[in-house]
């Protein structure tokens, strides 16, 4: 990456156009370029051929695509793979080597990225490693997108979710524009049923996202119950779960766009019976799935971890009440698993 130069990666094809307009070149040459980002999965300029020798020369003078390539990676005996991308946005401290987690989850005839769109977080979850960094920075659109188009695997994916590193409802127009150009016919076409964006909620952030996304939203809920979620959760005495699944009720999730929520089952804590109960309440009439997750030990967090037969009898119960519910294979563990294990090791090593 060149400090003097900027990004195209995360332009629109409107924005592309001023570029070329500005440089004296035909309007085309804005379509030709999107082709080259968002199709081709182009590192550099010189790689989009169609565009003559001359123009080419004069773009480079003060763009580049902005791609960077891994730093890192740890690959797991079951094919998963955490690569460890460097951030070089601008809010971020230049002082400081700061680094964000990508995580390539291959499962049979599917492929799932999963993405961070910040340096740290704001949010400082009990269980989440990354809420021990501290919130560091956003990253921009063309953060989030290189974390896509540098991965090594980039054809092979099926699916991203927005479930890495930060809040996405607290870098809310970034992760709209990632989304943007995963989803317009000029960037990658995906259809938005293979994009997920998750969140803890956070007010006015989670209801224009839901109003601007097509979309699916998944949220953080780890407990139905407001004063353990708090002791868990911080952000929910910014936005409580029953506030947000009020707002949820307001969107129709009965035919492409997917409401779920996450539940980390934590052993003896939030996994009995009554947590089942409770949760059916919360849910009753909303169309959803609920998707419980393995708790994946940190550092210095003494939170257990639940054991299969209790998720099992969560799941179950769930699901005789009507509410789709799934017990999410655990993947990565031989590797540094959690989010944010394998950032914050490169950074105290530094």
């Amino acid at each position: 990456m060149n400090p003097q130069k900027k990004r195209l990666l995360g332009l629109t094809p409107t924005e592309l156009k001023a570029v070329v307009g500005s440089l004296g070149m035909p309007a085309f040459t804005a379509r030709q370029i999107a082709q080259w980002l968002y199709e081709k999965h182009v590192g550099s300029i010189d790689e989009m051929t169609n565009i003559s020798k001359q123009n080419r020369a004069r773009l480079a003078e003060e763009y580049e695509v902005g791609t960077m390539a891994p730093i890192d990676c740890q690959r797991s005996k079951d094919g998963t793979i955490k690569y460890l991308f460097p951030a070089l946005t601008a809010n971020v401290s230049s002082t400081t080597s700061h680094f964000v987690e990508t995580v390539f989850i291959p499962d049979h005839d599917r492929a799932t990225l999963c993405v961070s769109c910040q340096v740290g977080c704001k949010m400082n979850c009990l269980f989440c490693q990354t809420g021990k960094q501290g919130w560091q920075g956003n990253l921009t659109a063309a953060d989030i997108l290189n974390q896509i188009v540098a991965l090594p695997e980039v054809d092979q994916l099926t699916n991203i979710v927005f479930m890495g590193q930060g809040e996405p409802m607290d870098n809310l127009d970034a992760v709209l524009r990632a989304c943007e150009v995963l989803t317009a016919d000029w960037g990658f076409a995906w259809s938005p049923k293979r994009i997920t964006v998750s969140s803890v909620g956070v007010r006015g952030k989670l209801q224009r996202y839901l109003d601007e996304s097509p979309c699916h939203v998944a949220i953080s809920m780890h407990s139905p119950l407001h004063e353990q979620r708090l002791q868990l959760m911080p952000a929910e005495k910014a936005m409580p779960l029953e506030e947000a699944i009020a707002l949820l009720r307001q969107y129709d999730f009965t035919h492409q766009r997917r409401c779920s929520f996450e539940y980390i089952c934590f052993g003896g804590l939030n996994d009995s019976p009554l947590y089942a109960r409770e949760m059916v309440k919360l849910l009753d009439g909303l169309e959803c799935r609920v998707n419980l997750i393995r708790f994946h030990e940190i550092p210095d967090v003494d939170l257990p971890a639940s054991d299969e037969s209790r998720m099992e009898a969560l799941r179950d119960y769930l699901t005789r009440h009507g509410i789709t519910t799934t017990i999410r294979a655990s993947r990565g563990q031989d590797i540094f698993a959690a989010c944010g294990l394998l950032s914050t090791a490169r950074m105290k090593n530094k």
